[in-house]
């Protein structure tokens, strides 16, 4: 019988995981978030899709309800052979300059009167009631009034356009000039800022997220407004064509032009969010120091 005593088996040590297996673990998950998302929201269009074309083909009358296959059918027509007021194209062009000309120039003036207003308190008090007033009015009335005064043309289309987007970025600019840091304002004012340098240095880059953001909004405002304004009253126009099929009892020519107006909206919203991410690259994300995911 041997007197010695088995030697105790060696203990591993736990094996540390390097900065980069990490982040590889990290960009892993990320990948795979992205995906699993985008795979969910196309099973949720082709059931929603699948369960449309099933219901209009068995259960209710696509001549009001139409389907998806006829949709696709409306819209290819549109693309190949042009609508039945010229190219598709010249009237998808024809909203979006009633859209872009008048959401620039609600913008621009929103800002500049959301920033006056919002520094000045006088002002603010005195102005206030009008444009709360103004702000209550039925935009499909004006509508209606802009199609009278300018005529069927672009001039009526960008006024709808402009009161459409003028209250949003309004409220937005006017909140984030009230919100600037009242200490970063004094000691600028200490150091002989003018009330213009301090606008510029200080009002304008801390309400840059305020009307950036308003921004995504305010684009689907000037679509609408482009839309509502042609529905009032036009010559052409993606909401000529949606008054075109309605009158003509075309359900799937009023969803074609409904899909055509989402496109433009998500590619607009896509390239305001990029122009957001380049302007306001240097502030610090909120999300990943949280922990908070943003949707």
């Amino acid at each position: 019988m041997s007197l010695e005593t088995p030697a105790a088996p060696a203990t591993s040590l736990p094996v540390l995981e390097t900065e980069q297996d990490i982040l590889t673990k990290a960009k892993r998950a990320t990948s795979r978030r992205k995906r699993n998302t985008w795979l969910l929201r196309l099973a949720l269009v082709v059931v929603w899709l699948g369960s449309w074309e099933l219901t209009a083909t068995y259960w209710i009358d696509p001549f009001f309800y139409s389907k998806p296959s006829r949709i696709w059918e409306r819209l290819t027509e549109w693309v190949t052979n042009g609508t039945d007021f010229g190219s598709l194209w010249y009237q998808l062009w024809v909203t979006v300059e009633e859209a872009l000309v008048g959401f620039a120039i609600g913008a621009v003036a929103g800002v500049i009167l959301g920033v006056i207003l919002g520094r000045s308190q006088y002002l603010a008090d005195v102005l206030a009631p009008f444009i709360k007033a103004a702000n209550a009015v039925p935009r499909i009335v004006l509508a209606s009034l802009f199609v009278i005064w300018f005529g069927l043309g672009l001039a009526s289309k960008v006024a709808t356009v402009v009161v459409l987007v003028f209250f949003v970025v309004f409220f937005n600019a006017f909140t984030g000039a009230r919100e600037v840091d009242r200490n970063l304002i004094d000691n600028a004012r200490i150091l002989g800022a003018g009330r213009m340098q301090v606008i510029k240095a200080i009002v304008l880059p801390s309400a840059t997220s305020w009307i950036l953001s308003s921004l995504h909004t305010a684009f689907g405002f000037a679509l609408i407004g482009a839309v509502v304004g042609e529905y009032a009253g036009s010559k052409a126009g993606i909401g000529f064509l949606i008054s075109n099929a309605q009158g003509t009892f075309d359900s799937a020519g009023i969803y074609a032009a409904m899909i055509i107006i989402t496109v433009v909206a998500l590619f607009a919203e896509w390239g305001i969010g990029n122009l957001e991410n380049r302007l306001l690259r240097w502030r610090p994300s909120m999300s990943a120091s949280s922990g908070q995911t943003v949707i």
